[in-house]
């Protein structure tokens, strides 16, 4: 789904929640639950696909092939995790070419150091202001028609005063959004929409170093966008978890049935029924003969 598509759903009179996904199946889930965004979480995917912590350990390779399949998977725009554009501004423009030939809609871009770390890890490192500003420059150079996301981790390192100043100036130089990480305080969350001139994206990581806010009183601080980057991801594993010990204990699946998702539900999911309906069209394709 395009950019065009995702600029219409941000000036809608609601904030617009994107659910994370990290593998195509969730991503599924999520349209199909009737969210009209997603949001490919750079966290989820190397906590799902590699079992590794979100410290910069993935390259951009690793990253959009997830990425391209959760694309692949849905009929909904898809907002794309691309850490710190894999390098400088010129890596930077190798980043945005490929994310959009993959179909993302917006690529979020972050002025951390190389490598960087979750946004609510504790040690991060920003790279300066003006270097941040050539990465965006660049993106904006870059692009077709795909959203530039710019996040700063500078509120953790430099305070509340050089977060705002580095959010406006990233929105200077052509940001269409801007993502401030990590605010610690509902007072630091609700003065930044007042202070920051332009749509604001809110990162709700559950049980990290921001209060849980709900979508309604986020929408009318004056924020646009909300992100739950891994709350499908965690869920699904606590759920994981507790039907392996069920397993273990009870040496039977019987007791699990009522929790797993049905079978015909997971086909439709699928959408095995499509797949059929073309095989047996298929089948009665017959070739001409030529004599």
């Amino acid at each position: 789904m395009s950019a065009k598509a995702l600029r219409k759903l941000i000036s809608r009179t609601e904030i617009l929640v994107a659910p994370g996904a990290a593998d195509a199946m969730t991503a599924r889930l999520i349209e199909d639950s009737g969210f009209s965004v997603i949001y490919a979480s750079g966290a989820g995917i190397a906590n799902v696909q590699f079992a590794l912590p979100d410290i910069g350990l993935l390259t951009m390779t690793e990253m959009i092939e997830p990425i391209r399949r959760i694309v692949d998977a849905v009929d909904i725009p898809v907002i794309a995790d691309a850490d710190t554009g894999y390098g400088n501004a010129v890596n930077v423009t190798r980043a945005i070419q490929v994310y959009e030939d993959a179909g993302v809609a917006a690529i979020q871009l972050e002025d951390q150091v190389t490598p960087k770390k979750c946004g609510h890890f504790s040690g991060k490192e920003v790279i300066s202001a003006e270097e941040m500003v050539q990465k965006i420059h660049a993106a904006v150079k870059a692009r077709k028609e795909m959203l530039i996301i710019a996040r700063t981790d500078s509120l953790a390192t430099h305070g509340m005063e050089e977060a705002i100043r580095r959010a406006n100036l990233y929105a200077r130089a052509g940001a269409d959004i801007i993502f401030v990480e990590a605010p610690t305080q509902k007072e630091q969350i609700a003065e930044l929409p007042k202070r920051i001139n332009a749509p604001l994206l809110f990162n709700m990581t559950e049980g990290a170093k921001t209060p849980i806010i709900s979508h309604d009183e986020l929408y009318e601080m004056g924020y646009r966008i909300v992100i739950h980057p891994n709350l499908a991801m965690r869920v699904a594993a606590r759920a994981v978890q507790s039907a392996l010990a069920v397993l273990q204990k009870a040496r039977s699946s019987e007791l699990l049935v009522p929790s797993m998702l049905e079978w015909n539900e997971r086909q439709r999911l699928v959408r095995l029924p499509e797949w059929e309906t073309l095989d047996q069209e298929l089948s009665r394709f017959e070739i001409a003969d030529s004599r």
